[in-house]
């Protein structure tokens, strides 16, 4: 049985990785929806055309938002109205179901997807996976999925399409969206990205102090692999004594006693509010 999907953003960034992912499979109908010339002209340079919105959101079974997170909610208020009963409608980010702006509907299926990214310890060989850093292109990924509302029957086919979207998928993984919203923005952007800035920081303060440049990136991201190949138990290995200590003084100076409360609902709430 083929279904019927609307790409809406076809053409942007997102949109394009998940177009090249999906024009070609037999079992999708798709629909491209894009409102910007480039985008438009975009998809027309690999031979694809654009469905007005209205025409595509008549005939879709599933509905993909490839759209900013920030345009989420008013782009879902114009189009959930007019959904078939029963259609689906695909986040690629857990921040409007999170946020609750997505409006109240329910005979339709409201379904969430996001990638967990290609990980640092793989077993990639080929050189288009090693630089594939993102996924959905060449290197083999995990995802995450939740199935915010809608019929358990439908979570078969909601996980069907995104391990389309992002493939080649390894794991998939189902949360709620609860959860997602506890991965991202809390641990990937809030706790990893902010870490990983002020390492970023810390480096540039050792070259600062006169560590050539190369040597101290070269220093740093090899000391990254090996810390992080014990710390998440890629390897059996233990730290030094002197590793140990070193941990030891550096979390309270580098952390504040309270740090953890970014997982708090009150803190993600307001996290994805900035976002939406």
């Amino acid at each position: 049985m083929t279904t019927t999907i609307a790409l809406l953003g076809a053409g942007g960034k997102m949109g394009r990785r998940i177009t090249n992912n999906m024009k070609d499979r037999a079992e999708y109908r798709m629909l491209y929806v894009e409102v910007s010339q480039s985008g438009v002209d975009g998809l027309r340079e690999i031979g694809l055309e654009v469905t007005p919105q209205a025409e595509a959101l008549n005939a879709a079974d599933v509905v993909v938002l490839a759209v900013p997170d920030v345009l989420i909610g008013r782009i879902c208020d114009q189009i959930v109205p007019g959904l078939r009963s029963g259609a689906m409608v695909i986040g690629l980010d857990p921040a409007a179901g999170y946020a609750g702006v997505l409006p109240e509907r329910a005979d339709i299926t409201y379904f969430i997807t996001h990638p967990c990214h290609p990980p640092i310890f793989n077993d990639e060989t080929d050189l288009a996976a090693k630089k594939d850093y993102f996924g959905g292109v060449a290197a083999k990924q995990h995802i995450v999925n939740a199935l915010m509302q809608g019929p358990e029957t439908a979570y078969a086919l909601g996980d069907e399409i995104a391990r389309t979207i992002w493939a080649p998928v390894m794991r998939s993984h189902r949360v709620t969206v609860e959860q997602m919203a506890l991965l991202e923005p809390g641990l990937s952007e809030t706790v990893c990205a902010t870490l990983l800035e002020t390492m970023r920081e810390a480096m540039d303060d050792v070259v600062g102090r006169g560590v050539p440049y190369d040597a101290a990136r070269d220093f740093l991201l090899g000391h990254m692999n090996v810390l992080a190949s014990a710390i998440f138990k890629e390897r059996d290995g233990v730290f030094s004594d002197a590793c140990n200590k070193a941990i030891e003084f550096g979390k309270p100076v580098l952390m504040q006693p309270d740090w953890k409360r970014v997982f708090e609902p009150e803190e993600i709430a307001a996290s994805i509010r900035r976002i939406t």
